[in-house]
């Protein structure tokens, strides 16, 4: 038994109704609804949200929408894992317990259902508890730097102008989709000794927080 969870509440403070705003013709949670739909991986594909538009949508899609999530784990400061751990409560009491819980973004647009699939069968290799789609920076966070009061501080003087090849790889969370065991969901925290990465390349996946990111998204999926 495994399951897709899709956390889309209605509030967005960047993008006015992001979850649900129209990319190239359609809603965008309709992109990752579908992906997952068509893996065959899922008993379900639950869109957890707070918002009965949302629910309607979803459900048009092909979604299941069994319970509207509670406020207080749907405004702008609720975590991910909260909105899992409420679902699987949720079905726990319905005598409904799963193997394998993936949650996967409403914004997902660039997903890939191989990938899914890939990523899935790390997950299921029992080695790991939880698997995260990420993406290696493209640049060196070792020579990077911010600004107080317009004057640069550097990450790590000593490292600054090491030469690229001699510097770390570092990886960062796509935005994507993570797999986990019910666990590991409901425990303090997901990333421990049995957490790995599924890597995504930069033409994978965007994490859609500003509308520059949406029109970026844009343009990587016209020509697929």
């Amino acid at each position: 038994m495994n399951i897709a969870i899709i956390p889309a509440r209605q509030g967005s403070k960047r993008i006015k109704e992001k979850n649900i705003k129209k990319f190239l013709g359609k809603p965008i949670i309709s992109y990752a609804i579908k992906k997952a739909l068509s893996t065959k991986l899922f008993n379900y594909v639950v869109v957890s949200t707070d918002s009965l538009k949302i629910k309607k949508i979803s459900e048009k899609f092909g979604a299941k929408v069994f319970f509207l999530r509670p406020k207080k784990i749907s405004n702008d400061k609720a975590k991910t894992q909260d909105v899992i751990k409420h679902a699987l409560k949720w079905f726990k009491k319905k005598n409904l317990q799963f193997n394998y819980v993936c949650c996967i973004y409403p914004t997902s647009v660039l997903i890939k259902p191989y990938d899914l699939i890939k990523s899935f069968k790390i997950i299921k290799s029992s080695k790991w508890s939880f698997v995260m789609s990420a993406q290696k920076y493209s640049t060196q966070v070792e020579r990077s730097f911010n600004l107080i009061n317009r004057k640069i501080l550097l990450f790590d003087k000593k490292k600054f102008n090491k030469n690229s090849q001699d510097l770390k790889d570092f990886y960062h969370d796509a935005g994507q989709f993570y797999w986990g065991t019910p666990e590991i969901w409901c425990s303090k925290n997901t990333i421990n000794h049995k957490s790995t990465i599924y890597e995504l390349t930069k033409y994978q996946a965007v994490d859609i927080n500003t509308l520059e990111d949406w029109k970026f998204a844009e343009k990587l999926y016209k020509p697929r």
